[in-house]
């Protein structure tokens, strides 16, 4: 074989095991635990949450869901859609903090979510929905430190923080909430170009009729001059005939 084959199949060789490493680390990247949508406005009313849960065993399923709502930033009236093969507990927590809502001061919420007698197979995923009537306005971010059991007893503890940048190795599902006036803003700055865009298509198509009846118009006296042109010289004709003869 030529130096130059072998160097290729080394080359080859090297790229494959390295794309295959770039995928394996991709895979385990994207087999987190995560809370969906990845956003919401701040103190956002009846939503829904839905908790993502993969299966990252290759011989052990899921046999239980612990999912840990935040009581220093309380999610309030929490509520769990029924999952088929799952029985779930609700844990509720007396607050340090008491929440005055609109219709009465909350002194309890929901602290602890537990899902079990279902199973996640390996290459499975489940989504387990909570829905909520209020979200917190006092913060910009809501966790929700988890924990993942397996059949054969091992636990995962999603339970980690980004700090620096990085993203931790079993990260907690993380909500963003986004302050009200900004998506206010987003939606007053899209009305106001709908309207100037309408506004302009009005006067532009105002512009087009005005021009297509001024050349109408135009058209009618030109049409109008060549009938008398024609007119005159007929006449003028008849007249040259008559005083020859």
């Amino acid at each position: 074989m030529s130096p130059n084959r072998t160097t290729l199949r080394r080359a080859g060789t090297v790229t494959a095991l390295t794309a295959a490493g770039l995928l394996a680390a991709a895979g385990v990247a994207s087999a987190h635990v995560t809370v969906h949508p990845e956003s919401y406005a701040k103190g956002a009313t009846d939503g829904v949450l839905t908790f993502r849960v993969p299966n990252e065993e290759d011989t052990a399923g899921t046999t239980k869901v612990q999912v840990f709502l935040p009581t220093d930033h309380p999610v309030l009236g929490v509520l769990v859609s029924p999952q088929d093969g799952w029985t779930a507990k609700v844990t509720n927590t007396k607050l340090k903090t008491p929440v005055r809502t609109d219709d009465g001061t909350i002194t309890d919420a929901v602290s602890e979510v537990t899902w079990t007698g279902g199973k996640i197979d390996p290459g499975h995923y489940e989504d387990f929905n909570v829905a909520f009537g209020q979200l917190p306005e006092d913060t910009d971010q809501l966790t929700f430190k988890t924990l993942q059991t397996y059949s054969d007893g091992k636990t995962v503890r999603w339970i980690e923080e980004a700090s620096g940048g990085e993203e931790p190795e079993n990260p907690a599902p993380v909500l963003k909430l986004a302050a009200k006036a900004a998506e206010e803003s987003s939606d007053a700055a899209a009305s106001t170009a709908s309207s100037k865009s309408s506004a302009s298509s009005e006067s532009k198509a105002s512009a087009s009729d005005s021009t297509a009846r001024g050349l109408g118009v135009a058209g009618l006296v030109v049409g109008v001059l060549g009938l008398a042109a024609a007119a005159f010289a007929v006449l003028r004709g008849r007249s040259t005939g008559s005083r020859n003869a």
